[in-house]
């Protein structure tokens, strides 16, 4: 049984960063890549960033890129979203999911998922 956890989120304002961490728990065989997903009220969901537990390759979305940076621990329990340079448009329920895919970018492929963390960027 693959279990996730995220922790991290809170206040922050515009322009300054937090760190997102997933502790993930269970059979790597089920969870080949991770990724973080958020979303905001009232918008759709969006696939942010995917990184392998290894610490593998990269993928961010192009409203994070440049900001955000996706790093895995080499013990495969602790996954970590990194987020400089925050906007509003940042604010949202981040959560923290696992695929037993490869390389996979679509939200709707990853079966497990932390409880999400919520992260508000004010102005």
């Amino acid at each position: 049984q693959v279990q996730l956890g995220e922790s991290g989120g809170g206040l922050v304002q515009a322009g300054g960063s937090l760190r997102l961490s997933c502790a993930a728990s269970g059979s790597t065989c089920s969870r080949h890549d991770s990724g973080w997903v958020r979303q905001a009220p009232g918008k759709e969901r969006e696939f942010v960033a995917r990184v392998s537990w290894s610490g593998g390759s990269t993928y961010y979305a192009d409203s994070v890129k440049g900001r955000f940076t996706a790093s895995g621990d080499n013990t495969k329990t602790t996954l970590y979203l990194q987020k400089n340079i925050l906007k509003h448009e940042d604010t949202a329920v981040y959560y923290c999911a696992a695929t037993p895919y490869y390389s996979s970018n679509n939200y709707r492929e990853y079966n497990y998922w932390g409880q999400g963390t919520q992260v508000t960027v004010s102005s």
